[in-house]
């Protein structure tokens, strides 16, 4: 037992290390005996607790990465393409995201970027010759990710005119359309357009098309309007796609900038994909001279080889928009802090980021391998369907998660969730709606087509 002189020697130094200013300060706050009280007894297990909780106040906890990437799918890639993906990412983060929630406010396009995308050389990224990198469809895939992960907008942009433009030239050109459009689109000094979809025609393209083709010796003539066409309104060329009145069958035309009885009207009030500048075309006895008919482009076979390649793009776009809203959501919650501890702290915020992050995964995942049966010449309309329609429907679920995350603060463009949330329903839509794809991939599981 200890004696009175030990006891002494023990309340002599613990007054040496107390602070009677702060145990004032204290006091004012809480009911001093009663915590003594409650202390005292306490087990050793509550009191090593406590003691843990009182040596970590103050100290600066190392939290984890924001990363969206939880598999690290990217490090499946050689080290080139790692190295070029990076260098798309460190593009998007230093010159798009500090202009793009004012140029998306404005409805306007930036078009000083289009010199920087050029220094990139990425466009036409799975082409062979004509300046284009002939890179693999998973690098594709990867490019559009990157570029949606900071603004779908922006990656419509170069998808118009890399995918459709570029790939209906690429594919379904002449040898001589090829050598003219393809080396300045490739630079980025030609810009394109893809003309498919109508203001009464959308899901019914492949039969039901109203812009009108007639031939005249060598001249065609288009008559017609097309709808929600991206880049139109700045176009130097866009790819229209018309049925010949003669054979019924949907052949596609080079349109030139400046051709009589081209216009366009600039489509505003949009909520989603504003910084794309998507226009209304009305075609009145337009002549276009058949060399300038895309000369492998003889039905809607032939355009759908371009929405295939297209398609899984959109999917890649997906997930780079579900990436963006994801990562920015958990930076957010890891800062914002209620009742004391950052949000990322509580139960209900984890149970929301956990659900985003397992859609995002799953995703990129079905994307991944929908890339490699690109790469491997096995890729089917079903394929790319069944990744448009998860890919889409999942993102409308995370940028609503983290949205929710962010309370208040998630409507605000400065956070950088809410054009993800307004951009996904875009994405939702273009491309073939949830119910086409749908039915595509339903048709090839069934063997039944329910089209008609």
């Amino acid at each position: 037992m200890s004696g009175p002189l030990t006891k002494l020697r023990n309340a002599y130094h613990l007054l040496k290390r107390i602070d009677f200013k702060m145990l004032a300060q204290l006091s004012e706050k809480v009911d001093l005996p009663k915590v003594m009280e409650s202390v005292a007894h306490m087990d050793d297990t509550q009191l090593k607790g406590l003691m843990k909780m009182l040596s970590s106040y103050g100290s600066k906890k190392e939290l984890p990465p924001v990363n969206g990437d939880f598999y690290d799918l990217g490090e499946k890639l050689n080290a080139d393409d790692r190295a070029l993906q990076l260098k798309v990412r460190a593009f998007m983060e230093k010159e798009i995201k500090p202009i793009v929630n004012e140029y998306w406010l404005k409805a306007e396009f930036p078009f000083e970027i289009i010199a920087k995308f050029r220094e990139l050389n990425i466009c036409g990224v799975t082409y062979d010759g004509y300046g284009c990198p002939n890179r693999s469809y998973l690098m594709e895939g990867i490019i559009a990710m990157e570029m949606a992960r900071i603004d779908a907008s922006v990656a419509t942009f170069f998808d118009v005119q890399s995918g459709l433009a570029m790939g209906s030239v690429y594919q379904l050109g002449s040898a001589a359309q090829k050598d003219e459009w393809l080396p300045g689109m490739q630079q980025l000094n030609i810009i394109g357009a893809f003309g498919l979809t109508e203001p009464e025609v959308g899901s019914a393209t492949a039969g039901g098309l109203t812009t009108t083709a007639k031939r005249n010796g060598d001249t065609w003539i288009l008559n017609g309007q097309k709808k929600w066409i991206g880049n139109a309104t700045f176009a130097d060329v866009i790819v229209i796609w018309a049925k010949d009145v003669d054979d019924n069958q949907v052949k596609g035309f080079l349109l030139r900038k400046g051709t009589p009885g081209f216009s366009v009207e600039k489509i505003h009030d949009k909520m989603a994909l504003r910084i794309v500048q998507n226009g209304l075309i009305t075609l009145t006895d337009c002549h276009i001279a058949e060399s300038d008919r895309l000369q492998h482009a003889n039905s809607f076979k032939d355009t759908a080889r371009v929405l295939r390649m297209t398609r899984a793009g959109v999917a890649w776009e997906a997930v780079g928009c579900a990436r963006g809203a994801y990562e920015n959501a958990l930076a957010y919650t890891l800062t914002r802090k209620q009742f004391g501890k950052p949000i990322a702290a509580f139960q209900l915020i984890q149970g929301h980021l956990v659900e985003m992050l397992s859609n995002l995964t799953a995703m990129q995942t079905m994307v991944y391998r929908l890339s490699e049966l690109q790469d491997e010449g096995a890729l089917k309309d079903e394929h790319a369907s069944l990744a448009k329609v998860f890919c889409t429907l999942r993102t409308r679920d995370v940028v609503s998660r983290a949205r929710e995350v962010m309370g208040g603060n998630g409507i605000l463009l400065e956070y950088n969730v809410a054009r993800f949330v307004a951009d996904a329903e875009a994405l939702y839509s273009y491309e073939g709606t949830k119910e086409i794809n749908s039915l595509i991939v339903g048709r090839a599981i069934t063997g039944f087509s329910a089209f008609v």
